[in-house]
């Protein structure tokens, strides 16, 4: 009995082993032929210009061709469904951002994906915080200014996104419940024309990043009343928190993008294309163009990082319960 049971023990062994040699292998071969990421964002937005500065980076590293694949629109399903369609050793990648992984789950009673179970979320690209954006003539000055307005005109005042559960759609309405306000959502069809709205003072106000608003920012068409962070953006100095502009406390809307590859990826391949991301991320131009976007480099480890996805599922379900928000 006991050299049967030490056979078995020698062969799970040998087994393991060869796995984990294979695995090996494979991450020291990888990658053998062209990579693709593909993203749900637009070409020229924010999250995509970093994931094209990472991909050109990795076909250097690698030696083989990097491509990023714009698949926009449809809550991200239509970039997901390639992506599940397409390869699963690693040679196709998705760039996600925290709505896909921590929000929709809570929002649809049935979505075309299972974030634990189509994903392996190997690490963030950046985290940015929104600013609350208004004409640069707006007659706010801060917003404890917005707030007395939308109280003295109850569901008068508008504010706007590009759809329903993204980050500014959900911490636009958190705002409306902690702030006792009551204010109609916009829907547009792409950010260009949601700020742009902002800007003609069609809407009260939007939450906008750097990278969405900052165009018009710099235009000097937008003003920024406050960032939706704990503290103040090292970039935006002059730029107050909600609480010091007049608005609640520890009030914050943030967002960030991962890349991810499909399940099951060998874990040597897994840490591999993690490495080489993390190296690139941190090269200086790359850097800049953080800078440029308003983005915070964020650099939990991999537990750690998958800690966070669940602590910002949770998150995203108290926003969700508390708003009352849904896209079923």
């Amino acid at each position: 009995m006991a050299s049967t049971i030490t056979r078995r023990a020698a062969t799970a062994s040998l087994l393991l082993s060869t796995l984990v040699a294979c695995g090996l292998a494979q991450a020291q071969e990888f990658p053998t032929k062209p990579v693709r990421i593909i993203t749900p964002f637009p070409v020229g937005s924010g999250p995509e210009g970093v994931v094209r500065l990472v991909a050109d980076k990795l076909s250097r590293q690698w030696g083989k061709p990097v491509t990023v694949e714009n698949r926009p629109g449809g809550n991200g399903f239509i970039a997901i469904d390639a992506f599940k369609r397409g390869a699963t050793d690693g040679h196709d990648l998705i760039q996600l951002d925290n709505v896909h992984l921590s929000a929709y789950p809570h929002l649809f009673k049935k979505l075309p994906y299972d974030a634990n179970k189509d994903f392996d979320t190997l690490l963030p690209l950046f985290k940015t915080y929104f600013f609350v954006t208004t004409a640069v003539n707006s007659k706010y000055k801060n917003v404890g200014d917005l707030i007395a307005d939308a109280k003295a005109n109850p569901g008068k005042l508008n504010y706007g996104s590009w759809s329903v559960g993204n980050p500014v759609h959900l911490g636009s309405a958190l705002f409306d419940t902690v702030t006792g306000t009551k204010m109609e959502h916009v829907i547009y069809k792409e950010t260009t024309q949601l700020y742009t709205s902002v800007a003609n003072g069609d809407l009260a106000y939007a939450l906008g990043t750097s990278a969405t608003a900052g165009p018009l920012y710099r235009a000097g068409k937008l003003k920024f009343l406050a960032i939706a962070a704990p503290r103040r953006l090292a970039a935006f100095k002059d730029v107050p928190t909600v609480a010091e502009a007049g608005g609640p406390a520890n009030f914050e809307v943030s967002g960030w993008t991962a890349i991810a590859a499909p399940k099951g990826l060998p874990k040597p391949v897994a840490d591999k294309i993690r490495a080489d991301i993390e190296k690139a991320l941190a090269e200086p131009d790359v850097r800049e163009k953080f800078v440029s976007f308003g983005y915070e480099p964020f650099t939990p480890s991999r537990e750690e990082f998958n800690q966070y996805i669940q602590s910002e599922s949770t998150r995203f379900a108290g926003i969700i319960k508390q708003t009352g928000a849904s896209l079923d």
